[in-house]
């Protein structure tokens, strides 16, 4: 195979950047990186300011659901499961059918692309750009029509894996008599035509706030689907229904066609470099600190630190902010719905420090005891860490209240996030926390990147956790000096990449209108418990008015491990166990329990699917 000449950065890239395919050097009519992004440490080598300015990457102008690029489907190919792509020429009567709906159309220079080799004997992603000489859907009803994409070259043909599935045809539903109608017929969720729909209830969709940094587009959860290959494919025969989102969500091809983007035509080192594709490198990684401050409401980039993950935020605060700030006598205040790795943290501090970390209970329908929490207040506690949804309850506290009551009393105020940025619009200002982390792998980004945000006068007084490169001004045997934050907490090279991965995946997300998939989301919450609630014992965790769509359960004679493995032999990914929050379930007398956990582009049909499965295992 021949690679083309590649004379700059490719398309998927270059939209990110909010420019056209151009080399790395700097376009003399915008304005440089140093006027847009975070100021980068002093090791940089001289010309980096030249980077072209990340400033406009939220709000690339794709198309609703469509991101702002074009797939490669050579460099997208061969996960396992995933059907063949029709050519651009396939179709009923052979005929060249019309671009996928909701998509972009090619970038200018996206002819540009730099020619991945395919994997031998894989077949690429459906929806990407044509293909030559491929094979035809068994069903051209399962999957939109697709099309030649004007300026991309055609990939070689491309076989596909021997034993593989074909790509399913549209499932039939279960029939609704399969599941005994509850005495409130439930009401199937509608899709929001428009935005700003208005939630069918209360909850996280009655939010009124205006997602930062978002797009106005219109949402469906069809057009969400398009974009995400791998709810295209069969498990054990079957269509995927993909439940298991509290745990991970699937990623949109333009995330994926990101990241292999960086890869094939801007790998570099960041900050450390004068050459073009380290200018280039740099420009995504901070333009992807941008997005991040963007999408959370923050006033600065400079208040965005990269990590790991909500895990390594949470630590990266207790290990440094805690141990100047912490001491003995002191409390730690910790809702007992927490996930492990908002408790197992301020344990090790508590230990370290001689402080104590204090339980605040639950009542029984899962929301925090608010009364319980106004009375631990003290002058001793120091922070209250507080998740903002529940990854077991789904529960999301009045955060913003419960903040405001521990700053009466002079505490910093952790919240944990990883359940809620893709389910409802976050404002850290409004919120008014001191620290705030998510984690991109349930943002529909890559694993392995996530983000804290801090006040900036926290970052200022807070000493650094890990000493390396990338986080010092100047080094000798008689003295270092520190970069400024952010850079003075992200010692060593960062995940790059995962930064470009969660850029993109913030970029799809705000094509959508984040307030009509809020309230799309609630109203596929309600008809989820309607409809589980006609399957004879099973027992939904937690009743707390405001919540996401989170539903963890018990079915009655069975053990919840083994109600998953039934599960996933019709094609439902669920999660089993006790999901990183012992105390949680054991609120509730239990050990271990089944999850099903909803995301933008799940939809009725599949709530049906679940609950004719579950029906099935009761009555077998």
């Amino acid at each position: 195979m021949t690679t083309p000449e590649v004379t700059g950065l490719t398309a998927p890239l270059s939209a990110l950047l909010g420019k056209g395919t151009k080399t790395g050097t700097a376009d003399p009519a915008a304005p440089s990186a140093a006027a847009t992004a975070p100021a980068v440490p002093a090791d940089s080598a001289p010309g980096t300011s030249a980077a072209t300015s990340p400033a406009t990457a939220p709000n690339m102008g794709a198309a609703p659901g469509a991101g702002a690029t074009v797939v490669p489907a050579a460099a997208m190919a061969g996960l396992p499961g995933m059907p063949p792509v029709p050519s651009a020429g396939s179709g009923t009567g052979g005929a060249t059918s019309s671009a996928v709906p909701g998509t972009a159309s090619a970038a200018p220079g996206a002819e540009h692309y730099l020619g991945f080799a395919a994997v031998p004997g894989m077949s690429a992603i459906p929806g990407t750009s044509a293909i030559a000489a491929t094979q035809t859907v068994p069903d051209p009803n399962s999957v939109p029509a697709t099309g030649t994409v004007p300026g991309v070259d055609a990939v070689p043909t491309m076989g596909t894996v021997p034993g593989m599935d074909a790509i399913p045809t549209t499932g039939a539903t279960p029939a609704a008599s399969a599941v005994p109608a509850p005495e409130t017929a439930a009401t199937v969720p509608t899709t929001p035509a428009v935005p700003g729909i208005p939630a069918a209830g209360a909850g996280p969709a009655s939010v009124t706030q205006q997602f930062p940094g978002a797009q106005r587009g219109a949402f469906s959860p069809e057009m969400a689907r398009r974009d995400v290959p791998i709810l295209h494919r069969l498990v054990n025969g079957r269509p995927l229904v993909w439940l298991d989102n509290g745990a991970t969500t699937q990623k949109p091809r333009q995330v994926i066609e990101a990241v292999a983007a960086f890869y094939g035509s801007a790998n570099s080192n960041i900050h450390r470099g004068a050459h073009t594709m380290a200018r280039d490198a740099t420009a995504l990684y901070e333009a992807g600190r941008a997005a991040v401050a963007d999408f959370l409401g923050a006033p600065s980039p400079e208040e965005i630190v990269f990590v790991r993950g909500t895990t390594e935020a949470i630590n990266l605060v207790a290990q440094t902010w805690g141990r100047a700030n912490v001491g003995p006598g002191d409390d730690i205040l910790v809702p007992v719905l927490e996930h492990h790795s908002d408790i197992v943290p301020w344990q090790q501090l508590a230990a370290e420090t001689h402080a104590r970390v204090v339980p605040v209970p639950l009542l029984p329908d899962g929301q925090i005891d608010q009364f319980a929490y106004a009375d631990l207040l003290s002058s001793r506690t120091r922070l209250v860490a507080v998740s903002h949804a529940s990854n077991v309850l789904g529960t999301v506290p009045p955060v913003a209240e419960m903040t405001a009551l521990a700053h009466r009393y002079g505490a910093k105020v952790l919240v944990d996030g990883a359940q809620a940025v893709a389910h409802f619009p976050v404002d850290v200002q409004a919120l008014d926390a001191d620290f705030y982390a998510f984690s991109g792998h349930k943002l529909f980004a890559p694993t392995g990147i996530g983000a804290l945000y801090a006040k900036p006068e926290l970052l200022a007084s807070t000493a650094p956790w890990q000493g390396g490169g990338n986080m010092i001004e100047s080094v000798s045997f008689d003295r270092t000096t520190f970069a400024p934050a952010p850079h003075l907490f992200e010692a060593g090279t960062g995940h790059i990449s995962g930064v470009v991965g969660l850029l993109a995946a913030l970029d799809w997300l705000s094509s959508f209108d984040h307030e009509a998939i809020a309230a799309y989301e609630t109203q596929l919450l309600a008809y989820a418990q309607q409809v589980l609630a006609a399957v004879p014992g099973l027992r939904v965790l937690g009743e707390a008015p405001d919540r996401i769509g989170v539903l963890a359960f018990t079915l009655a004679g069975h053990d919840p491990t083994a109600v998953a493995q039934a599960l996933d032999l019709e094609g439902i990914a669920v999660r089993s166990g006790h999901h990183c929050a012992q105390p949680a379930l054991a609120h509730y007398g239990l050990d271990s329990a089944v999850r099903a956990s909803l995301a933008l582009y799940n939809t009725p049909e599949e709530v049906d699917q679940l609950a004719a499965s579950l029906l099935r295992i009761q009555q077998s």
